[in-house]
Protein backbone atom coordinates (compact mmCIF):
# COMPACT_ATOMS: atom_id res chain seq x y z
CA UNK A 1 0.00 0.00 0.00
CA UNK A 2 1.05 3.71 -0.71
CA UNK A 3 -0.96 6.69 -0.07
CA UNK A 4 -2.60 8.23 -3.16
CA UNK A 5 -2.94 11.69 -2.17
CA UNK A 6 -3.08 13.96 0.78
CA UNK A 7 -6.21 14.51 2.19
CA UNK A 8 -5.37 17.27 4.36
CA UNK A 9 -2.52 19.91 4.96
CA UNK A 10 -2.33 21.82 8.29
CA UNK A 11 -1.02 25.28 9.20
CA UNK A 12 -0.67 27.24 12.44
CA UNK A 13 -2.20 30.50 13.22
CA UNK A 14 -2.31 32.61 16.23
CA UNK A 15 -5.21 34.81 14.70
CA UNK A 16 -7.79 33.16 13.54
CA UNK A 17 -9.71 35.67 12.77
CA UNK A 18 -7.29 37.06 10.44
CA UNK A 19 -6.63 33.99 8.98
CA UNK A 20 -10.22 33.73 7.82
CA UNK A 21 -10.22 36.79 6.12
CA UNK A 22 -7.02 36.02 4.19
CA UNK A 23 -8.63 32.65 3.52
CA UNK A 24 -12.00 32.99 2.94
CA UNK A 25 -12.24 36.54 2.01
CA UNK A 26 -9.06 36.72 -0.29
CA UNK A 27 -8.41 33.31 -1.59
CA UNK A 28 -12.30 32.49 -1.34
CA UNK A 29 -11.86 29.48 -0.10
CA UNK A 30 -15.12 28.01 1.71
CA UNK A 31 -15.25 27.55 4.89
CA UNK A 32 -16.27 23.76 5.71
CA UNK A 33 -15.62 23.96 9.88
CA UNK A 34 -14.58 26.32 12.58
CA UNK A 35 -14.73 26.25 16.20
CA UNK A 36 -13.28 29.88 17.75
CA UNK A 37 -10.43 30.33 19.12
CA UNK A 38 -9.21 26.49 18.15
CA UNK A 39 -9.74 26.41 14.41
CA UNK A 40 -11.02 26.99 10.38
CA UNK A 41 -11.18 24.42 7.57
CA UNK A 42 -11.46 25.11 4.30
CA UNK A 43 -12.49 23.37 1.40
CA UNK A 44 -9.58 23.08 -1.40
CA UNK A 45 -10.48 21.16 -4.21
CA UNK A 46 -10.76 17.51 -3.02
CA UNK A 47 -9.16 18.15 -0.28
CA UNK A 48 -8.89 20.16 3.15
CA UNK A 49 -6.77 23.04 4.52
CA UNK A 50 -6.96 22.91 8.39
CA UNK A 51 -5.29 26.53 9.80
CA UNK A 52 -5.08 25.83 13.88
CA UNK A 53 -4.38 27.96 16.77
CA UNK A 54 -1.26 26.31 18.33
CA UNK A 55 -2.30 26.95 21.71
CA UNK A 56 -5.39 25.45 21.29
CA UNK A 57 -4.14 21.93 19.58
CA UNK A 58 -1.68 21.19 22.40
CA UNK A 59 -4.43 20.94 24.91
CA UNK A 60 -6.24 17.02 25.22
CA UNK A 61 -9.88 17.06 23.36
CA UNK A 62 -11.08 15.01 26.70
CA UNK A 63 -13.55 14.02 24.05
CA UNK A 64 -13.59 10.17 24.50
CA UNK A 65 -16.01 9.35 20.90
CA UNK A 66 -13.11 12.10 19.48
CA UNK A 67 -9.54 10.72 20.59
CA UNK A 68 -7.60 13.37 18.20
CA UNK A 69 -3.80 13.30 19.50
CA UNK A 70 -2.57 16.82 20.97
CA UNK A 71 -0.92 17.77 17.64
CA UNK A 72 0.93 21.27 16.57
CA UNK A 73 3.74 23.52 15.19
CA UNK A 74 5.79 26.56 16.05
CA UNK A 75 6.84 28.88 13.45
CA UNK A 76 6.13 29.17 9.92
CA UNK A 77 4.79 26.87 7.35
CA UNK A 78 4.36 26.30 3.80
CA UNK A 79 1.22 25.25 2.14
CA UNK A 80 1.35 24.98 -1.88
CA UNK A 81 -1.77 25.93 -4.44
CA UNK A 82 -2.07 24.24 -7.79
CA UNK A 83 -2.54 26.94 -10.26
CA UNK A 84 -1.95 27.54 -13.86
CA UNK A 85 0.15 29.84 -15.44
CA UNK A 86 -2.85 32.11 -16.34
CA UNK A 87 -4.17 32.07 -12.27
CA UNK A 88 -0.80 32.82 -11.03
CA UNK A 89 -0.90 35.98 -13.07
CA UNK A 90 -4.55 36.25 -11.88
CA UNK A 91 -3.22 36.04 -8.00
CA UNK A 92 -0.72 38.18 -8.43
CA UNK A 93 -2.82 40.89 -9.77
CA UNK A 94 -5.11 40.12 -6.72
CA UNK A 95 -2.76 40.94 -4.16
CA UNK A 96 -1.03 43.70 -5.57
CA UNK A 97 -4.85 44.69 -5.54
CA UNK A 98 -5.24 43.52 -1.60
CA UNK A 99 -1.69 45.53 -0.65
CA UNK A 100 -0.36 41.90 -0.48
CA UNK A 101 3.17 42.01 -0.65
CA UNK A 102 4.33 38.96 -3.88
CA UNK A 103 7.26 37.73 -1.79
CA UNK A 104 8.78 35.77 -4.96
CA UNK A 105 7.46 34.80 -8.69
CA UNK A 106 9.88 32.73 -10.34
CA UNK A 107 10.34 30.01 -13.36
CA UNK A 108 11.90 26.80 -11.87
CA UNK A 109 14.32 25.03 -14.27
CA UNK A 110 11.62 22.86 -15.53
CA UNK A 111 9.77 25.92 -16.78
CA UNK A 112 7.29 25.58 -13.94
CA UNK A 113 5.55 29.11 -12.23
CA UNK A 114 5.45 29.87 -8.67
CA UNK A 115 4.55 32.56 -6.95
CA UNK A 116 4.57 33.19 -2.80
CA UNK A 117 3.13 35.39 -0.44
CA UNK A 118 2.30 35.35 3.10
CA UNK A 119 -0.96 34.64 5.07
CA UNK A 120 -0.98 36.65 8.42
CA UNK A 121 0.38 34.42 10.47
CA UNK A 122 3.51 34.09 8.67
CA UNK A 123 2.91 30.82 6.45
CA UNK A 124 4.60 31.23 3.55
CA UNK A 125 1.62 30.34 1.00
CA UNK A 126 2.50 29.20 -2.59
CA UNK A 127 0.95 29.20 -5.91
CA UNK A 128 2.31 26.82 -8.57
CA UNK A 129 2.11 25.26 -11.71
CA UNK A 130 1.62 21.33 -11.13
CA UNK A 131 4.04 20.36 -13.51
CA UNK A 132 6.48 21.57 -11.22
CA UNK A 133 6.36 18.35 -9.42
CA UNK A 134 6.51 16.52 -12.83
Amino acid sequence: MTPSAILETAIYVADLAAAEAFYAGLLRLEVIAKVEGRHVFFRVGPGVLLVFNPDATEVPSGNPDLPVPTHGARGEGHVCFAASREEIEGWRLRFFASDVAVEAEFDWPNGARSLYVRDPGGNSVEFAEPRLWD
